[in-house]
């Protein structure tokens, strides 16, 4: 049964890519982030925060915005405050926009002089136009699941991980739904869906997934005699 339902759903990798353009939106404080993003697009605020993993920055942050205020203002505290916002955890951009001001409001009540970018370090703010195209990639079982997963580009590791959380119901992410449904997996799929997404970047969200497939594989392998 099992393997018939690997022949009428395999997985079908699929890669994202993004092209950025400028709002002509800029803060050099914290009074004008916080004006900015209350006005800017929401392609902009999704930008800055969505597709924060999509870049590889660094891990001490969860969006651009936290990254800039920690490294450009050295506001650490604001930064770790904003960092802590799962933009995944609203239902919609407005919400997000909404915490992030609140968080922003609340720091500058504390803190109302806040220090400057220097010039040329100032916040930009950019949307971006994505597209998302198939790659040829096809999953009919694990093992061929734990190939691809190994060589498919970063961004189709960003897609199915991290963007699937906006697309894919009780926002999980596309390995562990099709883990789950599609090859009778239940185990497997908690434990790829337990990975922290902020917690990773992708290319550690590659190896932990292939490693914890791998150990599945050689158990299956183990249990039908066939040596790994």
């Amino acid at each position: 049964m099992e393997g018939h339902e690997e022949l009428e759903r395999p997985f079908d990798f699929r890669q994202c890519i993004s092209i950025i353009k400028s709002t002509g939106e800029k803060a050099a404080d914290l009074k004008e982030l916080r004006e900015v993003i209350a006005r800017v697009s929401d392609d902009s605020i999704f930008h800055h925060t969505y597709q924060y993993f999509l870049k590889e920055h660094i891990l001490e942050y969860t969006n651009d915005l936290a990254h800039w205020a920690g490294e450009s203002l050295e506001e650490r505290a604001l930064a770790e405050q904003l960092s802590n916002i799962d933009p995944y955890s609203f239902g919609s951009i407005a919400d997000l926009r909404e915490a992030l001001v609140g968080v922003i409001d609340s720091y500058l009540e504390r803190f109302p002089e806040p220090r400057y970018a220097l010039p040329g370090d100032e916040f930009f703010f950019n949307e971006t136009v994505t597209f998302v195209f198939p790659v040829g990639v096809y999953a009919k079982n694990l093992a061929e699941f734990l190939l691809a997963l190994r060589f498919v580009d970063s961004g189709s590791i960003y897609y199915h991980f991290y963007e699937a959380r906006m697309r894919v119901p009780a926002g999980t992410d596309d390995f562990s739904r099709w883990v789950d449904e599609a090859l009778g997996k239940r185990e497997l799929a908690e434990k790829i869906r337990a990975i922290d997404p902020f917690m990773h970047n992708t290319e550690e969200i590659r190896a932990y997934i292939a490693g914890i497939v791998m150990e599945e594989v050689s158990r299956d392998m183990e249990k039908t005699g066939v040596l790994p």
